[in-house]
C-alpha cells in the first residue's frame, strides 16, 4: 500500500478542486479549438504548480516528486491536453536550465517560467531519431563568437508558444551519444525556425511542431549529457506513469455514469455481469498501476537507482490506461463514438502515453538490460 503524508493528501484535495472547477468543465472547449489555452497556463503559474519540483531558494515549492506526480494525476483526470503542457513547462522544458543555467538565465527566463510569464520547450526528438538518440544528427560547432546549431527537431511540445528551447545536439558526431550536449537558444535567435503544427491524432488543447536551426547561436547548459538525460527520463516516465492513472481515472468515471444512466431490457445495463467484469478489471488495473507509479516516485525522491522501476511503472501504466480508454469506449456503445462525449477524446489522448517517454517495446528494453545485463 503506497501511504501519502498529511500534506500530500491535503494538495491533492486542493489540485483536485482546481481541476474539477476549472480543467474539466472546459476540456472539451479546450480540445475543439485545438489552440495553446495562455490564460489557464497563466493560471497555472499563479498556482505555484510549475514550480513544485524545484527547491524554494530558485523560487519553487521545495516539494518532492510524489506530490508532482499526484499534480500530473489531477490535472490528467480533467484533461490531458493541460497535464502534458504542464509537465513540459514544469519539467522537461525548465529542468536543465534549472540544473545548469547561469545566473542571469535564472533571472531572464527561469524564475519567470515558474510563475508561467515565459514559455520553455524540450527538443530531443528528430524526424530521424527518436528512440535511438545515438542518430541525432543536430550538430554543435563552437566558435570565437560562441556555439552555433544546425539541425532540426520535431515533436517539439508547446513550440509554436516558447521564449526558450533546450536542445540536444552532437559536438562530435564520432563519439556517439557520449557527444550529446544541451543547449539553451531563444526565440528571435537569428537561423531559429518554427515550423508548422503539427496535426496529432489526440491531446488537441496543446501545440506541436516542427524546429529547424541554421548556424543559431545557443548557449551550453553545463557540461549536461546522457546521464543528466537518463536522471530526467526516469521522471519523466514515472510522471507519464501518473498521467497514465488520471486518464484511466476520467475514463472509468465515465463510464461509471453511463453504466448508471443508460437503460437496456427495463434496468441500468450497470446491472448486467458482462459490463460489470469490464469495469471490476479496469479498477483493479488503474489500483495496481497507482502502485508501480507511485512506489517509483518515493525511489526517485530518495535518490535510488530505479531505472528499471520508472520503466515498469510507465509501461503499465500507459498499457493499463489505454484499456481503460477503450473499455469506457464499449462501455458507451454508439454514444462513445460521438464526439460529443469525453470517451472519445480520453481514447485518443490515450494514444499519447504509449510514446511520450518512450514506447513500451524500448521500455522492456531498458527493464530487460537491467534484468538480464547486455
Amino acid at each position: 500500500m503506497i501511504e501519502f503524508t498529511p500534506e500530500e493528501t491535503e494538495f491533492r484535495a486542493s489540485v483536485a478542486r482546481f481541476v474539477d472547477a476549472e480543467v474539466a468543465p472546459v476540456a472539451a472547449a479546450l480540445d475543439e479549438r485545438q489552440e495553446f489555452p495562455r490564460d489557464l497556463f497563466r493560471r497555472i503559474g499563479s498556482l505555484d504548480y510549475f514550480g513544485l519540483r524545484y527547491p524554494e531558494a530558485a523560487g519553487g515549492s521545495g516539494a518532492g516528486f510524489a506530490m508532482y506526480c499526484i499534480l500530473a494525476e489531477e490535472l490528467a483526470r480533467g484533461s490531458m491536453s493541460v497535464a502534458a503542457m504542464t509537465a513540459m513547462q514544469a519539467m522537461m522544458g525548465t529542468d536543465f536550465l534549472f540544473r545548469f543555467g547561469s545566473p542571469d538565465q535564472h533571472e531572464r527566463l527561469f524564475r519567470p517560467a515558474l510563475r508561467g510569464e515565459t514559455i520553455g520547450a524540450f527538443c530531443l526528438t528528430e524526424p530521424d531519431a527518436g528512440s535511438d538518440l545515438a542518430r541525432i544528427a543536430t550538430t554543435a560547432k563552437e566558435t570565437p563568437a560562441g556555439w552555433r546549431l544546425t539541425g532540426s527537431k520535431f515533436w517539439v511540445t508547446s513550440g509554436t508558444v516558447a521564449d526558450f528551447f533546450t536542445v540536444a545536439a552532437s559536438t562530435d558526431r564520432s563519439k556517439g551519444l557520449k557527444g550529446l550536449k544541451f543547449f539553451l537558444v531563444e526565440r528571435g535567435a537569428s537561423g531559429l525556425t518554427v515550423g508548422r503544427k503539427i496535426k496529432t491524432l489526440g491531446n488537441w488543447g496543446g501545440e506541436t511542431t516542427e524546429l529547424s536551426l541554421d548556424d543559431t547561436p545557443a548557449a551550453k547548459l553545463g557540461d549536461a549529457g546522457l546521464e543528466d538525460l537518463g536522471k530526467l527520463l526516469n521522471q519523466i516516465r514515472v510522471m507519464t506513469g501518473a498521467l497514465s492513472l488520471g486518464l484511466a481515472r476520467a475514463a472509468l468515471d465515465e463510464a461509471t455514469r453511463y453504466s448508471k444512466e443508460r437503460i437496456c431490457f427495463g434496468q441500468p445495463i450497470a446491472n448486467f455481469q458482462a459490463l460489470r467484469h469490464l469495469m471490476a478489471q479496469s479498477w483493479a488495473d488503474l489500483e495496481t498501476s497507482r502502485l508501480a507509479v507511485y512506489q517509483a516516485a518515493r525511489a526517485i525522491e530518495r535518490g535510488q537507482k530505479c531505472g528499471a522501476l520508472a520503466a515498469a511503472a510507465k509501461l503499465v501504466a500507459s498499457e493499463m490506461a489505454n484499456r481503460a480508454a477503450d473499455t469506457a469506449l464499449r462501455v458507451l456503445g454508439g454514444a462513445g463514438f460521438a464526439m460529443e462525449h469525453a470517451a472519445q477524446r480520453l481514447y485518443r489522448d490515450a494514444r499519447f502515453l504509449l510514446i511520450g517517454g518512450g514506447t513500451s517495446e524500448i521500455l522492456r528494453n531498458v527493464i530487460a538490460k537491467e534484468l538480464l545485463g547486455d
